[in-house]
């Protein structure tokens, strides 16, 4: 069985605000990656983490259920979320999961440093 591949990236994108860029398979097994990329936003002072889906491959409910997780760590810290980059076929699953209500969707990066 093939292990599923996912890179991050953390990017500073305004002061208080970091964007985590998502490339390729977002799974139960991308927990570590996506989780230490959140650590290295929170280190560097961000109060909103944009998710960058734009490179996203494939999503599984194992991802779903990761980033459920990284939504309450998100919350405890007093982080808000966003996310960018959806494919209409993946706004439509945070739209059915109600995860659009926690972490807000937005056309790109602009719009969603202007949100904040």
């Amino acid at each position: 069985m093939a292990v599923p591949k996912l890179t991050v990236n953390v990017r500073t994108a305004a002061p208080g605000a970091a964007v985590i860029e998502i490339h390729g398979e977002v799974t139960a097994a991308s927990e570590n990656a996506l989780m230490s990329a959140h650590e290295q936003a929170t280190d560097s002072g961000a109060r909103l983490v944009v998710l960058d889906f734009s490179g996203l491959e494939y999503m599984n409910s194992g991802g779903i259920g990761m980033l459920v997780t990284l939504l309450v760590r998100a919350q405890r810290r007093q982080q808000r979320l966003a996310a960018i980059g959806l494919s209409d076929h993946y706004r439509q699953i945070f739209e059915l999961t109600r995860l659009d209500e926690a972490i807000a969707l937005h056309a790109d990066e602009a719009s969603a440093l202007t949100a904040a």
